[in-house]
């Protein structure tokens, strides 16, 4: 999950510097969660649900528990991510914005959390790209199938593509000028790009899209796109979506 990397180290124990540095990485990082929270509201009230109960894999951070929280007094969260300096950043951020009688953070995996816990939505975003291959990814999102409601939302972002393709390449050239115009340091950025598909593993839109089904969700829709991320909406199979 949003784990320790000296290469891709958007995440690692500067998790300080983490909400800062981030968004000068992804374009957009922010548009991401607004969408996000958007949508979420939408399906909610769609669904009827007021007191919502969130699960939010890779907690680490506290975007989510932050933009999220503050903008819904009557929800509650349960955070999960297995690097203890981003689940202790996450508390900070979330007592900062006094949303801590509201949250509970997990330090470890989503299978420590109660099977027969259920909840209103999940969110998973710039996860899934750190966890190492197919049948991982598909057990993590199978996990989180597992402990929704039948109709209920699921939020993803992950750095997506086939590495070694021109595309790929190009994208990754892109994002490159972009992170050195923020102020990101070249080396930092040859960490990044060394980390791909050795402590990352990126895998293509569609492949994703066919996961995702294949755990148990439906209507998979993009709502954001920039440069190798790709954000993805779905609910669990079993009820229409707006």
């Amino acid at each position: 999950m949003k784990q320790s990397d000296t290469s891709m180290d958007w995440n690692h124990a500067h998790a300080g510097n983490y909400e800062h540095t981030i968004a000068l990485k992804i374009p957009g990082y922010h548009l991401l969660y607004d969408m996000m929270d958007r949508l979420l509201t939408a399906q909610l009230s769609q669904n009827g649900e007021e007191a919502a109960h969130i699960l939010v894999v890779g907690a680490g951070g506290g975007q989510e528990l932050s933009t999220l929280g503050t903008h819904h007094k009557h929800w509650s969260f349960t955070g999960v991510d297995p690097s203890a300096p981003m689940v202790l950043a996450a508390r900070e951020r979330a007592e900062q914005a006094g949303l801590l009688d509201r949250v509970a953070l997990v330090h470890g995996e989503i299978d420590r959390l109660v099977p027969a816990s259920r909840y209103s939505a999940a969110t998973c975003l710039l996860v899934l790209h750190f966890v190492k291959g197919r049948e991982q990814k598909l057990k993590l999102l199978q996990s989180i199938a597992e402990r929704l409601d039948t109709g209920s939302p699921l939020f993803i972002a992950a750095i997506n593509g086939k590495l070694g393709t021109e595309a790929f390449s190009i994208q990754l050239l892109a994002w490159k000028s972009h992170m050195l115009d923020n102020g990101i340091s070249l080396p930092d950025w040859e960490k990044f790009v060394s980390s791909l598909g050795a402590e990352s593993d990126p895998i293509p839109a569609a492949d994703l899209e066919a996961m995702l089904e294949e755990a148990g969700f439906e209507q998979v829709t993009r709502f954001f796109g920039t440069y190798l991320i790709d954000g993805m909406f779905a609910v669990k199979r079993g009820r229409a979506l707006l």
